[in-house]
């Protein structure tokens, strides 16, 4: 397949007649937009592996995978379709044979293994969900979440016999923690299971009685529960043969008949009801009314029950560590949803950057053919909108990448028995995924949101694609972890790191050297060598009293005011706790301090972003010639990295005043620095949006359109509606027989003039 720069791919069978605009803007671009193309997909071969699976959906015959309709559609329609979209996503990757190319060359070091002929895993699967561009399937919890529980959860003998049932998609799951009552307080679930021995009228080796005791127990938003999944993880309190409580634990219970798709007997589930967005799926409820399941069914990998309901821990070390690779490879879920984040809202910059800059408003006065319009991209107020979403949708994939690249490194060094990965490093992973899931979310579905209001009143239309993709990212903020409660984990974690530090113990800071806290560490020992624990805490390092524009177009400088910043705020929020030990209850202190704890996880968050976007540019650089990224490419990407820090400084200035990190004086020559950041990137911007190459196919967007040509695709849009298309003849619209014609025709609006002795109300009304 021929190489094209990004975008033009699939949008007519002849090219596109480009706007002038647009092709402008591509003309003046001062770097190759396939290089860093080739580079997010990992090489030259990737991309056309890449864009050939994506032809397999533009291409495809059977035109099931037609998305022109789509915002016509009821909820319902929707979902009826998208599930034919699947089935044909399936029988896509049967035919080309995907998943048993790579059978006999497992990944020894990796700690689960899919069986022979498993699609889910593939990168091929994956382009083909992301290219059908019609998210979410009903069936992705079965990937996503149901799959790898029982990689995971469950011992090597259920394994064998529930992975190939979910291959040959016999078995289609679900994950069901989530009740009407609870969500992020897991400990409170009230799903019960309890243990029936067959010597108290059991079946045969005893069963489990799974129940929803209370309206609140019901199962409540679980993705794919509602209508599609006819087995379901259920997270319940486990209950043993004693009649003692053992905590929460993974349940496999079946829902429907595999065959007939029925409901079995004690088995409630229906949709929840129409969302803001994610209305392809079924989100589900359901209640249990002694349904039984068969001991096995149980996940034993880490807990077993015997045949008489005894409970038992599985011990040792091997259990330790396959704990850990459990807990890690759970992890990798909310890492997707980090590095997912990059690509949502680098959606809505394209859709946004490529409208402004062919929209067209306000008299240009310093033109010099006088009476011509500015692009609104060449506002600098509609840059300072648009391109810092840009640079954070590139620094998001550096740090997704590094954080799904670390994950896995973590797992094969696990399974080869490293002594090295201790639990420090572990607690750091769940701490580093946990605060870039809580900002990195709300970065992006702010930033699709700004990118929508950027696009003006043409934003406000279902056919810009970005109601339906901010709608549909929305749910991100909440899923593994509401992102307002993760800052507590993330500060349980960093705070004993302080207190490590504040020991003295160098034996134990140097378990944290191999962590992504180890930035930390230096700071922290200068700021408990000063020991004045009073708030807020100063900065040891500063701009200088007689700083200049200059020392903000350093990055090393700005990044370091990003890691004292850090630092500091967590300090504050270890001498917050201290200081109200002896005034409130722990409790109490510890709720007073989350705004403070929120605080702190976002500057985490932001130091690692900034810190893995530039390392992953250095090391880019340390390739030379053998890197997809050559000297103009890297310096695009460059000016996006220092402009998202020059941003985020901006954004946060309380911060850095705060910790004395600034001055007052500072802020007329950072100000001006992030002007100039804006300027130098101005080149770069559309050119940076087609690197991504998305086709128009997947934006389904009449103003992101690679050829710019966004009115007649508005104009388009708006004759495909109902209300035009289903209008009787001379266009006149439903609804006006019924009921307008008897407005304008019929006289039920005409005013008649008083009645004799009318006081001004009817004597029909007045007796209402």
């Amino acid at each position: 397949e021929e190489e094209e720069e990004g975008g033009a791919r699939g949008s007519s069978s002849s090219p596109p007649s480009v706007h002038p605009d647009l092709a402008s803007e591509r003309a003046s671009t001062p770097f190759s937009p396939l290089a860093i193309t080739h580079f997010l997909d990992g090489g030259r071969e990737r991309t056309a592996r890449r864009r050939q699976v994506e032809s397999w959906i533009t291409r495809d015959p059977s035109g099931v995978f037609d998305n022109d309709e789509n915002n016509y559609l009821h909820r319902t329609e929707r979902h009826a379709r998208a599930l034919a979209k699947f089935v044909r996503i399936v029988e896509l990757c049967r035919a080309a044979g995907v998943g048993s190319e790579g059978a006999d060359e497992k990944d020894d070091g990796a700690a689960v293994h899919p069986v022979e002929g498993e699609i889910v895993g593939t990168p091929e699967f994956a382009t083909l969900v992301a290219a059908a561009s019609d998210d979410p399937f009903p069936t992705s919890l079965h990937w996503v979440m149901f799959v790898p529980n029982l990689l995971t959860l469950c011992d090597a003998e259920q394994q064998a016999r529930w992975l190939p049932l979910c291959r040959d998609w016999k078995v289609i799951g679900c994950y069901a923690q989530t009740e009407l009552g609870h969500g992020s307080n897991i400990r409170a679930l009230e799903t019960t299971a309890t243990f029936l021995k067959e010597s108290d009228g059991g079946a045969e080796g005893g069963e489990w009685i799974v129940n929803s005791p209370t309206l609140t127990s019901a199962k409540f938003w679980p993705g794919t529960l509602g209508k599609t999944a006819n087995h379901a993880v259920v997270i319940a309190q486990l209950i043993d043969g004693e009649g003692k409580r053992r905590g929460i634990h993974n349940f496999i219970v079946p829902l429907r008949d595999v065959d007939t798709h029925r409901l079995l007997p004690g088995v409630e589930t229906g949709d929840v009801g129409p969302k803001i967005g994610y209305n392809n799926m079924d989100n589900g409820f359901a209640f249990f009314e002694g349904v039984k399941i068969p001991r096995r069914n149980m996940a034993m990998r880490f807990a077993t029950v015997d045949e008489e309901g005894v409970y038992k821990k599985v011990e040792g070390g091997k259990s330790e560590a396959a704990s850990k690779v459990a807990y890690i490879t759970m992890m990798q879920v909310r890492a997707y949803i980090i590095h997912s984040s990059s690509e949502a809202l680098a959606m809505a910059c394209t859709i946004a950057i490529r409208y402004s800059a062919v929209r067209r408003q306000g008299y240009n006065a310093d033109a010099e053919t006088k009476g011509g319009e500015f692009q609104v991209l060449d506002y600098r107020q509609q840059q300072c909108r648009l391109f810092p979403l840009l640079a954070a949708s590139y620094a998001i994939f550096f740090t997704g990448t590094h954080v799904l690249s670390r994950l896995k490194d973590i797992e094969r060094r696990l399974v080869a028995g490293d002594p090295s990965i201790t639990k420090a490093v572990v607690s750091d992973v769940h701490a580093t995924t946990s605060a870039l899931k809580s900002y990195a979310t709300t970065f992006t579905a702010d930033g699709i949101e700004d990118c929508r209001k950027a696009c003006g009143g043409h934003g406000f239309l279902a056919c810009s694609g970005l109601v339906e993709l901010s709608n549909t990212y929305l749910q991100s903020c909440t899923v593994e972890g509401d992102n307002q409660m993760l800052p507590q984990q993330v500060l349980k974690v960093l705070l004993k790191l302080v207190g490590v530090v504040q020991s003295g113990d160098d034996e134990a800071l140097r378990e944290y050297e191999a962590t992504d806290m180890n930035y930390l560490i230096g700071p922290m020992k200068i700021l408990m060598s000063a020991g004045s624990g009073e708030l807020p805490t100063a900065s040891s390092f500063s701009f200088p009293s007689d700083g200049s524009g200059k020392d903000f177009g350093d990055f090393g400088k700005l990044l370091e005011a990003f890691r004292h910043r850090s630092a500091c705020l967590i300090v504050d929020v270890a001498v917050q706790l201290q200081s109200a030990a002896g005034t409130s209850t722990a409790q109490q202190a510890w709720n007073d301090a989350l705004p403070t704890m929120a605080r702190a996880s976002r500057a985490h968050a932001m130091y690692l972003l900034l810190r893995d976007f530039s390392n992953g540019l250095d090391e880019e650089r340390s390739k030379g010639p053998s890197s997809c990224l050559g000297s103009k490419e890297l310096e695009a990407l460059s000016r996006c990295l220092l402009l998202l820090a020059l941003y985020w400084m901006d954004q946060f200035l309380e911060d850095f005043l705060q910790i004395q990190c600034l001055s007052p004086s500072h802020i007329p020559h950072l100000r001006q620095a992030l002007l100039d950041a804006l300027e130098g990137l101005r080149p770069s911007a559309v050119g940076l949006c087609d690197a991504r190459d998305f086709s128009d196919f997947r934006l389904k967007s009449a103003l992101g359109r690679y050829d710019g040509n966004v009115y007649p695709a508005i104009m388009e849009a708006a004759r495909k509606d109902p209300l035009n298309t289903q209008s009787g003849e001379g266009g006149v619209g439903p609804g006006y027989d019924e009921s307008l014609k008897r407005l304008i025709v019929g006289g039920v609006g005409e005013y008649k003039g008083r009645s004799r002795g009318q006081a001004g109300v009817s004597g029909t009304i007045s007796r209402l």
